[in-house]
């Protein structure tokens, strides 16, 4: 007997309901997964897009405030912060005009950082602005002070003497103006700063012990005051640092390094030698130890030297400061020379 069925039969099979509705189930999942995945993929084009975006503003921005210092270094600084070593920065804030100014003017602020973020620690460590010493590219105008070497020789030279007076690398450096700092301070929404002394300047008053939130122009006032300080400009050294140290705290929360709108608006107030591969890796690799941060400073006795007041540092304060710059570093100590 014939098993096979005759075509007419096969035409006549009664239509299975369940096997299309199999069909067309795994047709729409398959529609919905092919959506999914093609909105997936053009989140990551536009993501992509605007980083690139970003990283090409910020590149832009990055050229505009890079300047280097010309200064011959005592190791190789990319290297440094490539492999996420204790890096050194040179804070320079100056008090007059624009960057772009002809005359250089001094450097009211010299102060060498350093961050270590295998210890995430951060050191400050400031420098009295009339500390004796002799100048590299200018043995004809030594001994100067220190604020002198910008004038003579801009950062180069501050930089080259500064090498060579602790024995200490300086990896890079930032030179801020005080619109600058007002800026960076306003850009955090302000810091808070507990106050040393009790004093009026630029009518603002300051009680000893009290904690103020302070915008840009009144952290300039607490920290620009001398004269009214018993310790003089050792005093309003320790205030820059406190500022300087709240700003510090504030902005690793804050991405303004890397914040290309921020840059621009303080591209006119401030040099630096960092690129922008460098700023991005401070920012990703060294941010926990700003929350960390020491203070410390130079301290020199006072003299009168050729019809010039100098602050002259002692050969050991001298080796006491090469000593803790160098131990934030994690390198070894060094002998200091005269």
């Amino acid at each position: 007997m014939d098993t096979d069925k005759s075509e007419n039969e096969l035409d006549h099979r009664p239509y299975d309901h369940r096997h299309h509705h199999h069909h067309h189930h795994h047709r729409r999942r398959k529609i919905i997964w092919r959506t999914i995945l093609g909105v997936f993929i053009a989140l990551i084009v536009v993501s992509a897009a605007y980083a690139m975006y970003g990283w090409h503003k910020l590149s832009q921005t990055s050229k505009v405030i890079y300047n280097s210092s010309g200064a011959p270094k005592l190791r190789s600084a990319s290297n440094v912060i490539g492999k996420n070593k204790p890096v050194s920065i040179l804070l320079l804030g100056t008090d007059t005009g624009a960057m772009g100014r002809s005359y250089k003017g001094r450097t009211d602020t010299i102060m060498i950082m350093t961050i270590n973020p295998k210890t995430n620690k951060t050191t400050m460590m400031s420098l009295p602005r009339d500390m004796k010493v002799n100048l590299p590219g200018f043995s004809q105008y030594s001994p100067a002070k220190v604020n002198a070497a910008y004038t003579y020789g801009g950062t180069k030279e501050t930089i080259e003497t500064l090498q060579d007076y602790f024995k200490v690398p300086i990896d890079y450096y930032l030179l801020v103006n005080m619109g600058g700092l007002k800026k960076s301070i306003n850009a955090v929404g302000g810091v808070n700063v507990q106050s040393p002394l009790s004093f009026t300047y630029e009518g603002y008053t300051f009680k000893k012990g009290t904690t103020y939130h302070m915008d840009g122009k009144k952290a300039l006032a607490f920290s620009r005051m001398r004269y009214d300080d018993p310790q003089g400009d050792y005093g309003r050294q320790t205030r820059q640092r406190i500022v300087i140290s709240a700003l510090l705290h504030k902005s690793v929360s804050y991405k303004t390094v890397l914040n290309s709108d921020f840059l621009v608006s303080i591209s006119d107030e401030m040099k630096t030698d960092l690129t922008r591969s460098d700023m991005v890796k401070l920012a990703l690799n060294y941010r926990k130890a700003g929350k960390n941060v020491t203070s410390d400073h130079a301290q020199g006795v006072g003299k009168e030297i050729g019809g010039q007041d100098f602050e002259v540092v002692s050969k050991t304060e001298q080796q006491r400061v090469s000593n803790k710059l160098r131990n934030s570093l994690g390198l070894k100590h060094v002998t200091v020379s005269e």
